[in-house]
């Protein structure tokens, strides 16, 4: 449809503006193409850094936000198929990467939620760019300068639309695994409580049932004790009430 329409368009123009216009648009394809084999697939998705690119799941699929459900469908189903590790046998464990960074994506843009999420996280790039641009053109404006700003490009925009929108998403992974670790600490310093409080509650049990099962012999042992220095006193008290010997009176 697209060279359709350039054909249409470009045939009130001379042979060689023709031609160019025809010869940008079959680049433009051969380059939206390029990227539909499975080696290039694979090498995009799991290029350094793409546990933070593929961090958003229109990216991965390489669609608009504003794409469909069925388009949606359509593209995991392309893609799939195209870094699946069974057609990929020469690099198994990157292709098995990519296939998993697509069905995450895939399934992200299956719950309404996580897809809303990250429409919003989107919408908020666009936006930010936006405001910068209108920043840098009121300072030019009292400058007395061009009011040109290099975003005013259309494909510099997407550019740093899509920096920006990287960045947010990468933010707000940071901040989920912060999140995420503090919780875990949390949930692990509980749980050490928790044993804590078992193992003293333990040993305060069994301390109790030793004394339980030593107590008869501990009375026994007084008992004994008390006997022995009752029996050691009167001995004592008998040696002191002895009489004293008569001694034979000598003329």
């Amino acid at each position: 449809m697209a060279s359709a329409g350039g054909e249409a368009g470009s045939a009130g123009l001379g042979g060689e503006e023709a031609f160019q216009i025809f010869y940008t648009e079959v680049k433009q394809i051969e380059k939206r193409d390029s990227v539909l084999t499975p080696k290039q697939q694979i090498e995009r998705l799991t290029r350094p850094g793409s546990s933070y690119f593929n961090l958003n799941p229109y990216e991965v699929l390489q669609l608009d936000p504003e794409a469909t459900d069925e388009e949606i469908k359509k593209r995991f189903r392309q893609l799939s198929i195209l870094v699946h590790p069974d057609k990929n046998q020469d690099d198994v464990e990157r292709a098995q990467k990519a296939f998993e960074a697509v069905d995450k994506a895939y399934k992200m843009l299956q719950d309404s939620d996580q897809k809303k999420r990250a429409i919003d996280v989107i919408h908020a790039g666009k936006e930010y760019v936006e405001h910068m641009m209108k920043e840098k053109k009121k300072q030019l404006k009292k400058e007395g300068k061009s009011l040109m700003v290099e975003e005013d490009d259309p494909e510099m925009f997407r550019q740093a639309v899509y920096k920006q929108t990287m960045k947010l998403f990468a933010e707000l992974e940071i901040k989920r695994k912060e999140r995420e670790a503090k919780e875990m600490h949390e949930r692990k310093r509980q749980r050490e409580e928790e044993i804590e409080a078992q193992e003293k509650a333990k040993r305060e049990r069994e301390w109790q049932k030793n004394f339980e099962e030593t107590r008869d012999g501990r009375v026994d042992s007084w008992r004994t004790f008390q006997a022995k220095g009752k029996s050691s006193k009167e001995k004592k008290n008998r040696s002191f009430l002895k009489p004293p010997k008569v001694k034979m009176e000598q003329r």
